[in-house]
Parts: C-alpha cells; sequence; structure tokens
C-alpha cells in the first residue's frame, strides 16, 4: 500500500488562499541586511538561496555535536543570520527563513534536550509549507551544559528567554522583509521543544494562535532527576543488578506476552501502557538454572524498581515510571550503567555550580533541592492557561507511547493538572486544548507504531500531506478554519522506508480515550480500531 504524495509547493497553494513573492528576492534579501535594525541584533549575514541549495552547516567545535552538518533548501528562501545580546553576559544565536512563497503565516521551532543546536530540519520544515520561520540555539552551543555554570542569564534563554526573543525578533524581521504584517503565528517544537512551547503558552500566550507540542519535557528538574535514577536502579557495568541489551529483550518478549493483547490484538504495540501492570517474576531462574533465557532475582528486582514511580523519601512524587515497551530503546540510553549527561550537567551547571558533584551521589535531596531551585522557572508546570485560551489559541499535544526518553506517562499528568486547575473535563478543554497518544511511538519519532504524523519533515517523505495525516497542517486549519481534530492519523513505513511502501496506518484517539481494535484480522488497517473510554 502506498499513501499518495503531493508536492509541498502545490499543498502550499492550496492551504493558502494569498502567498507574497518578490521580483526580485535575490536583491531584497541582500538589502535587508542593512536595512534591518532592532535593538541588541545584528544581522551576521543575509544570503539568497535558490530550491535545492544545499547548505553546510558550522560543524567546528562543540557544534560538531549538534550532528547537522548541512541541510538541504526545497524551496527559494532569504537565510538570515542574527546575533541577539538577552543581557550584558548572554546572547542568543537567530536564524530566520523566509519563504519567496509566503503564506503570511510565522512559524518558531524550538530545541532539544540541553542543547544548543539549531533544529535546521525544523527550520526547513517550515520554510517548505511557505511559513516565515525562525529557530535559535537556545543561548548556546553544542548539546551540553557547561555554558549554564555560574551564568543564571544563559540559563534563562534555555529556559525561555531564547525562544520568545526569536519570536519578538523574527516576527519584526518577517514584517520588515516582506512589507506587511504576518496574518498568523504557530509553534512547532518536541521534548525540549515540547517544554519550550508550553512555556510559551503558559508566560508568553500573545505570542502563537496555535502551537503543536510533542513529548514535552515538563516538570523538567524532576525530569532530570529521574532520568538520572535509572543508574542507581540498574546499577554499573559490573554490578550483578545490571541487565545487557540481550536481558533487556527478554523483557521486552515478556512485557509483550502480558500485555499487548489488552488493546485487542497482537501487534507489538502497547497503544495504553497505562493498563500495562506488568510483573517480571516470570524471568526469574529456578534454582540452579544458568540459562541466559531468565533473570538472577537481583535482575528480576532491577527490572521491578524500573517500572516503579520515583518518589522522594518524604513519598511524594518526583517522576511517574517509565512506561513498558520502550525497554529495547533504553537499553542504550537509561539502562546501560553509566551516568546520564543530560542529569549530570543540569546538577553540576544549573542546580549546584559545583563541577565535582557525581552522579552516584543523587539523591532525594538533590532532587528536591533541583526541584526547589527551578533556576528561571525552567519547571514549566502551570496548569492555568486561561490567557491562552481567551486570545483564542490552539493547544495540539500528542506523545509517543514507547517514548524512551519522557516516559508517556508525564503528558496525561499534565494535561489532567490542566483540567483541574482551570476546572476543565475533557469537553470543555476540547475547545482550545487537545492531547493525543500515539501508540509504539518512541522519542518525537520512531519506534514500532504509525509514528510519522507530520511533526517533523522527515516524517512528511512519501506520506499524504493534509491535514489529517500532518499535526502541523490540521493546527493552521484548526485555528483558521475551525476544524478541530478528533484523531491524528499515523503512517508507519515498511523498515521506516517510504521507498518501500506503507506498513500500516492507525489513527491515533483522543485523550481520554484509547485505541482498541475491533477487527484484530484486519489490525492493519485504519477501520479496524475504534477510539474507547
Amino acid at each position: 500500500m502506498r499513501l499518495h504524495a503531493l508536492p509541498l509547493s502545490a499543498l502550499c497553494a492550496s492551504i493558502a488562499s494569498a502567498q507574497t513573492s518578490y521580483h526580485n528576492p535575490s536583491s531584497a534579501c541582500s538589502s535587508i541586511a542593512s536595512s534591518f535594525h532592532y535593538p541588541d541584533v545584528t544581522v551576521n549575514f543575509a544570503h539568497y538561496l535558490p530550491a535545492g541549495t544545499n547548505i553546510s552547516l558550522d560543524q567546528t567545535g562543540v557544534l560538531a555535536s549538534c550532528g547537522r552538518p548541512s541541510q538541504v533548501v526545497s524551496v527559494d528562501i532569504c537565510r538570515v543570520a542574527m546575533f541577539v545580546k538577552t543581557s550584558a553576559i548572554s546572547n542568543i544565536t537567530l536564524e530566520a527563513w523566509l519563504p519567496t512563497n509566503w503564506t503570511g503565516r510565522f512559524l518558531s521551532t524550538g530545541n532539544g534536550g540541553l542543547s544548543g543546536c539549531i533544529q535546521y530540519e525544523d527550520v526547513a520544515y517550515g520554510a517548505d509549507f511557505g511559513f516565515a520561520t525562525v529557530g535559535a540555539n537556545s543561548g548556546h552551543n553544542g548539546t551540553r551544559g557547561m555554558a549554564f555554570y555560574e551564568n543564571s542569564e544563559v540559563v534563562a534563554d534555555f529556559s525561555y528567554r531564547s525562544v520568545h526573543t526569536g519570536v519578538v525578533v523574527g516576527k519584526a524581521l518577517t514584517k520588515a522583509y516582506y512589507e506587511k504584517d504576518f496574518k498568523k503565528s504557530y509553534y512547532l517544537g518536541c521534548s525540549t521543544g515540547g517544554r519550550q512551547g508550553f512555556k510559551e503558552v503558559q508566560d508568553f500566550p500573545e505570542d502563537f494562535d496555535g502551537v503543536v507540542l510533542g513529548a514535552p519535557a515538563l516538570a523538567f528538574n524532576n525530569l532530570s532527576s529521574w532520568s538520572g535514577s535509572f543508574l542507581l536502579k540498574t546499577g554499573p557495568t559490573n554490578s550483578s543488578t545490571w541487565l545487557n541489551p540481550a536481558e533487556w529483550a527478554l523483557v521486552h518478549a515478556d512485557i509483550l506476552t502480558q500485555c499487548d493483547g489488552i488493546d485487542g490484538v497482537k501487534d507489538g504495540i502497547i497503544e495504553d501502557p497505562q493498563l500495562c501492570a506488568y510483573t517480571p517474576a516470570n524471568l526469574l531462574c529456578s534454582p540452579g538454572n544458568t540459562s541466559t533465557a531468565c533473570l538472577s532475582s537481583a535482575q528480576v528486582s532491577t527490572v521491578r524498581q524500573v517500572f516503579e514511580p520515583y518518589y522522594g523519601e518524604n513519598g511524594s512524587l518526583i517522576f511517574p515510571r517509565m512506561q513498558p515497551g520502550s525497554e529495547l530503546s533504553d537499553a542504550f540510553i537509561y539502562y546501560t550503567g553509566q551516568p546520564f549527561p543530560y542529569t549530570t550537567d543540569w546538577m553540576r551547571y544549573a542546580i549546584l555550580n559545583d563541577t565535582t558533584w557525581n552522579a552516584s551521589e543523587l539523591n532525594s535531596y538533590y532532587a528536591a533541592l533541583a526541584s526547589e531551585r527551578s533556576p528561571a522557572d525552567i519547571s514549566t508546570w502551570k496548569g492555568d492557561l486561561s490567557a491562552f485560551q481567551k486570545k483564542g489559541g490552539k493547544i495540539l499535544h500528542y506523545h509517543g507511547q514507547a517514548d524512551s526518553i519522557i516516559t508517556s506517562a508525564n503528558s496525561p499528568r499534565y494535561y489532567e493538572y490542566v483540567a483541574e486547575t482551570m476546572g476543565l473535563p475533557p469537553r470543555d478543554l476540547d475547545a482550545f486544548y487537545r492531547f493525543f497518544r500515539i501508540g509504539g511511538m518512541d522519542h518525537c519519532a520512531g519506534g514500532v507504531g504509525a509514528w510519522q504524523i507530520g511533526q517533523t519533515l522527515a516524517s512528511t517523505a512519501g506520506g499524504t500531506l493534509d491535514a489529517q495525516h500532518n499535526v502541523l497542517l490540521r493546527m493552521v486549519e484548526w485555528v483558521e478554519q475551525g476544524g478541530a481534530p478528533e484523531t491524528v492519523t499515523g503512517v508507519k513505513f515498511v523498515n521506516d522506508t517510504a521507498s518501500l511502501g506503507v506498513d500500516f496506518v492507525r489513527n491515533h484517539c483522543k485523550y481520554p480515550l484509547r485505541n482498541h481494535c475491533k477487527d484484530p484480522a484486519n489490525y492493519r488497517s485504519p477501520g479496524a480500531w475504534e477510539c474507547v473510554q
């Protein structure tokens, strides 16, 4: 089965009532470098790039860790790079990609992890669709957190100021370049980018009309401590409590045996891991059994702890449990027997300002301290979104149910916190905030499920480019035409390769509904599934 792929140029034309183009875009781009003036902004360069250009990106020094050596430009753009001073001791690198065929829309993108990396693939994605698109480096370069050390201003940039400043400057540049104002403003981000988007909704509700937020790193300080807690549970690689990847594969198979059929069919995907009350007892080796097909009692205890919530000494929840189903990936992420670098960096350089702190020292005291200090209010755990609601803003929130970095259990917790804080049941929240659980999706992308929902540039390759199959286009339709989503349709390609054809298609349900298979014989067809309570 193959899906019809609509050219991006045709799609942009179809979703825009009018587009702006220039008789001589090259000249317009060159002139903006000298004509654009804004406080604390220096334009480094403005280059006109025709469609098909493959940009070589700076990979010197710590920027090499960003892993983005180049980016292809699919449409004609004016690429503007800027240095923006955010305080006496901090700054951001900001880029704006201004397409010649502009739809009148503005888009901001986010970041990931602790990273100071512009996500050029997201900037290119927005420009492809005709958005004037910006992306920034969150106030530092590279993927680590050393720049936070004894510099609260850089932390503030990472928490909120980089994105907000990029929006303010980006909108001013957009108006100057096109000589008219934008019509609507949007945001697209996942992971840290999802948290940054929610920070905008919470603290700067006027910035956007619609936001698409994936796997958000909410309750950020507690998430960081939780991420580091797995080393304490698994022990180092020479410990009797540690499991190697092959042993985690045994656990995964046992999880599927116990929980895969809960959604009505055994297809290797746990649609709702919240219903999976997994117990690893069946994997315990019998006395005298030294087979590699079972686990020691110490290892079984490790597995049990890994899938438990993370609590403080007083019994308060630090962070919900890792959902069953992500262990094949986590064997190489959290369960490696090594410190998780983001946890170490955040505690050393942002919380303690102590470069000697060791990941083995993590305990409930340090977790509580990080939560209490929450520099630059980075926790991003505010439940009152009424200002965004009142201005007519829309939120499309999604989270993969096999997320190996941020447990999928955290998103329902935040959604329910918003509902309780605002006193709105889901039927009323639906007017501006809809949350979708994406079965089998890993962190932001990938996984065994129908994970390609239009959330990234890569997720559009070979797929149907319409609002039902693309969350960014769905947000545009919701904001501008009132087409609120009831489901989000995802695609899984064979071996995640579009040229090999479609493996299956599945509709993903709006929370609190969950996916259930009513026709197991045809489970690869979206019609075989229904959303149930």
